[in-house]
């Protein structure tokens, strides 16, 4: 995976609560912040959870695959609390992961999380000033 030092996306306005926004090779993500059934696409908050859980991922399969861990599933799930008043931020963040396997368990993988957050995924080291990252491992099999 190549590092890319200055990414750069842009975000075009579509309609009333409509938005898309597109990166330099062309990769689109439709936002919008409609509630119910109109709903078609992430929220900003949503979109945040998203990009955390997909970098902390990316990584904690990366280290399971060296520690020689098979896995059939792997997912992370990602919730968050914000504050009610405005700005609406984040507090807290909870990544589960939830990785099935025969061989990995709820240690490592809460380890490899844990150091994945502090350490390794820009997402996570860039908000986390800011809210707290809680990790929490669970093994299915």
């Amino acid at each position: 995976m190549a590092f890319n030092q200055y990414p750069k996306v842009v975000t075009h306005y579509v309609d009333e609560f409509e938005y898309e926004s597109v990166n330099e090779t062309g990769n689109k993500v439709l936002v919008d912040m409609y509630d119910g059934d109109k709903k078609r696409a992430q929220s900003p908050t949503e979109l945040l959870l998203t990009a955390l859980s997909a970098c902390a991922a990316v990584d904690v399969a990366e280290i399971l695959k060296k520690k020689r861990r098979s896995f059939t599933g792997f997912r992370v799930e990602a919730s968050g609390v914000r504050r009610e008043e405005h700005p609406r931020a984040f507090t807290q963040i909870t990544l589960t992961f939830i990785v099935e396997s025969d061989n990995a368990t709820i240690a490592e993988i809460e380890k490899s999380a844990r150091m994945v957050v502090d350490k390794y995924c820009s997402v996570a080291t860039t908000i986390s000033d800011t809210v707290h990252i809680e990790v929490v491992g669970k093994v299915q099999k």
